[in-house]
């Protein structure tokens, strides 16, 4: 329903209709809602100004866990779901934002480099009818049980029409030294090859290589690649609209020589391990993150590390 055209007259009593309200109820002409109808920021509202108008409306939907922050709505995915679109709106701005993020790579138990990070993307302004849509949250990928193995990449996440590709390996030492591509591609080891994985363009970043005294590099994160910020350190990750950051990559396992415990990205990407000597523990990557998970240096009985599961959150204005 909308205002009468041009040519007519328009009555309190329409207006008060149009905005949902009973006929006779009060109005403030001055009012949010009012203004928004008439489409006029400040100053006198002119009654000729409404001709044609309807009144804003904006996004309603379900799904996921819901939490808001001014005037937006935001639904969060930890798990797979539906997001169903209750209402589209008009409001001119009404539009949907939101972030994919697959799940991180593991990484294996024997000279491993750092898992990549899951890949990012962050979608603006995009529209949706009414509808439900099919939400996929990707697990991060194992750690190693065996030696000889090395971890799993990452499961891709998707949502409205978008899909992420899950986080790389971390190498291993009987694997040809060969970090896995994916969102972004697992840290490399210096046995043989050294080669780090790659990551996937406009989702993440490349793996970084091994030093020569087989410290492992670090995973890419959606931010950087590997090693960026130092020998085995994790690429960090990068920050959506709630202000938290995603999808960094996994610290590389490392000989004493380094001097330090290799950390993960920012992100969620989880911190590698000097082994060798059974300093520190690894740390997988942090749940619904994306974050790739630390590397080992050697194996001293325990498993590698799971990478970080992914998540998807999409956000609306619903009020003015």
């Amino acid at each position: 329903m909308a205002l009468p055209s041009a040519g007519s007259s328009i009555s309190l009593q329409q207006v008060n209709v149009e905005l949902g309200n009973t006929g006779t109820d009060q109005i403030n002409m001055g009012s949010d809602d009012v203004r928004d109808l008439f489409d006029d920021s400040s100053g006198a509202i002119s009654m000729s100004d409404g001709f044609g108008k309807s009144a804003v409306t904006y996004y309603a939907a379900s799904g996921g866990t819901i939490t808001t922050s001014g005037d937006y709505k935001y639904h969060a995915f930890t798990g797979s779901g539906t997001f169903t679109v209750n209402t589209q709106g008009n409001d001119a701005s009404g539009h949907l934002d939101y972030l994919v993020v697959a799940g991180g790579g593991g990484t294996g138990i024997d000279n491993s480099g750092g898992g990549g990070a899951g890949g990012m993307i962050a979608t603006a302004t995009a529209s949706k009818s009414a509808a439900g849509y099919t939400i996929t949250i990707g697990a991060g990928g194992a750690g190693s049980t065996d030696n000889s193995g090395r971890g799993s990449q990452g499961a891709n996440s998707s949502a409205l029409g978008t899909t992420c590709t899950g986080g790389g390996h971390g190498s291993n030492w009987n694997q040809n030294c060969t970090g896995g591509s994916g969102g972004s591609g697992g840290g490399s080891c210096s046995n043989s090859g050294n080669n780090p994985g790659s990551g996937t363009t406009g989702q993440g970043n490349d793996g970084g290589t091994a030093a020569n005294d087989g410290t492992c590099g670090g995973g890419g994160g959606k931010g950087e690649a590997g090693n960026t910020d130092g020998q085995s350190h994790g690429g960090d990750g990068a920050a959506w609209l709630n202000g938290t950051t995603y999808a960094g990559g996994g610290g590389g396992g490392a000989e004493s020589s380094l001097g330090y415990m290799p950390p993960g990205g920012t992100g969620g990407g989880g911190n590698g391990t000097h082994s060798r000597d059974n300093q520190g523990t690894a740390t997988g990557g942090t749940a619904n993150t994306g974050g790739g998970a630390g590397g080992i240096r050697l194996w001293r009985g325990n498993n590698g590390m799971a990478g970080g599961s992914g998540i998807v959150i999409i956000r609306y204005k619903y009020q003015n």
